[in-house]
């Protein structure tokens, strides 16, 4: 299988891991933030940062303009 389909195939995972837990321990307080029925939004992003430092990744993402 190529790579590009990797991206997607783990996110799904993660996401229904992730939903299958946090539903069975917190099933009657999240129901008022799920989208329909299902807890995650069908969307995602992934990024290469080339090996750059966490640091430096977050140091970016801080200092980017925020809505208003």
């Amino acid at each position: 299988m190529s790579s590009s389909g990797s991206v997607p195939r783990v996110v799904g995972s993660l996401k229904g891991v992730s939903a299958h837990y946090l539903r069975k321990e917190y099933a009657d307080h999240l129901r008022e933030y799920l989208w329909g029925a299902h807890f995650w939004s069908p969307s995602y992003f992934a990024a290469s940062a080339g090996g750059a430092p966490l640091s430096v990744i977050k140091e970016y993402i801080e200092q980017q303009k925020r809505p208003l």
